[in-house]
């Protein structure tokens, strides 16, 4: 056993020590996925091998934010739909929210300029050092998890007070500013409407400074030669608030909801909005956090912009108080931020909700 597992930790490291990423492997031309990819039978979750819906008349909930900054019926209706999607799926997909076709296809265009770079120019930028603002990378837990996943990623913290864009990649620079701005505008927006949604004051949880800082991910999934055999991305939760993703057409995210995996069929010019860890629980469990996953494919490559709205500083975060009475109780002690994001890194072999490690005794099971 020690010698299997120091064998997987020298392929691992040869692999990370290229800095080409998954990418680096379909320009070679590779015609089989290495076995660092491949999740064996008896190293599978349960959630691994739920049935996958295939009722085309379920689907997670597309919302229309058409007239929600000057109808006040209209409002009132989208928050409903909005409450009941964070309640039941906590996942949605909203359609006319403001930012033009061109901004969202310039930016997918973006990413995918960063990653046909020259290896040399994106080499700069490899990192494991996840203090760093701009870092590429080819799967954030790959010396953690049982199987590495087929993807790689461009990560940029970005937000509200944006000091300086020269750390920022010049191939995506420009867009990437441009999209900071109206991905906060329209984070902004569905903040108020959560707010709303759990009978808070509109404001509440950009006060909070919910909607502050952004970590936009640049997703970047090469086809695959043997799809059936690995993930673009195996199935987690988001640590933060909320998270607004924009895709390409190739498909492959799949949401779980009542213990069955969805698929999230793209739908042109909409986002895909999901709840995070912070969110469930700073709402006392009324909104949910769920699972979701990327399946890997033979056609490709698929590009996904996910920003999520995310907290880097050391305030404590609790159930919010005017969501907790006699009737219902705190689920939660307070945590920072980063407690979820060690605590996602520590258990991602066990698959276990993170959330479960930060309940008060009551609700422990």
């Amino acid at each position: 056993m020690e010698i299997r597992n120091c064998d997987r930790i020298s392929e691992l490291k040869a692999f990370d020590d290229t800095k080409a990423g998954v990418k680096g492997l379909v320009d070679v031309g590779v015609t089989k996925v290495p076995k660092i990819f491949i999740l064996e039978d008896h190293q599978k979750l349960k959630l691994d091998d739920m049935p996958i819906c295939c009722d085309p008349y379920i689907k997670i909930p597309i919302i229309d934010l058409e007239g929600i900054k000057n109808d006040a019926g209209l409002r009132s209706e989208i928050i409903d739909k909005v409450r009941d999607a964070s309640e039941k799926w906590g996942f949605f997909q909203v359609i006319n929210h403001g930012i033009s076709t061109s901004i969202l296809d310039e930016t997918i265009d973006g990413a995918r300029r960063f990653f046909d770079q020259e290896l040399e120019i994106k080499k700069e930028y490899y990192s494991r050092d996840y203090s760093k603002r701009v870092l590429y990378l080819s799967n954030y837990t790959l010396y953690q998890a049982q199987a590495a996943s087929w993807s790689d990623t461009l990560s940029c913290f970005m937000g509200r007070n944006l000091a300086s864009a020269e750390e920022l990649p010049a191939a995506c620079r420009d867009i990437l500013i441009t999209y900071n701005k109206e991905v906060l505008k329209l984070g902004s927006t569905l903040l108020e409407v959560l707010s709303e949604a759990l009978g808070l004051v509109p404001n509440y949880l950009n006060d909070m400074g919910c909607g502050d800082e952004i970590n936009i991910s640049c997703h970047y999934y090469p086809a695959c030669p043997e799809p059936e055999l690995t993930m673009g991305i195996r199935a987690h939760a988001d640590s933060g608030f909320l998270t607004i993703l924009l895709q390409n057409q190739i498909g492959g995210l799949q949401v779980l909801h009542e213990s069955k995996w969805f698929d999230v069929v793209p739908t042109p010019g909409a986002f895909v909005v999901n709840l995070g860890y912070l969110m469930q629980l700073i709402s006392n469990d009324q909104f949910k956090s769920v699972y979701h996953r990327v399946l890997s494919k033979n056609e490709g490559p698929r590009i996904s912009i996910a920003s999520c709205f995310i907290s880097r500083s050391s305030t404590p975060f609790g159930p919010i108080k005017e969501l907790v009475s006699e009737g219902n109780p705190a689920v939660y002690s307070e945590i920072t931020a980063q407690d979820v994001v060690k605590q996602q890194f520590s258990k991602v072999k066990k698959g276990l909700s993170t959330l479960d490690n930060f309940k008060l005794p009551s609700h422990s099971a």
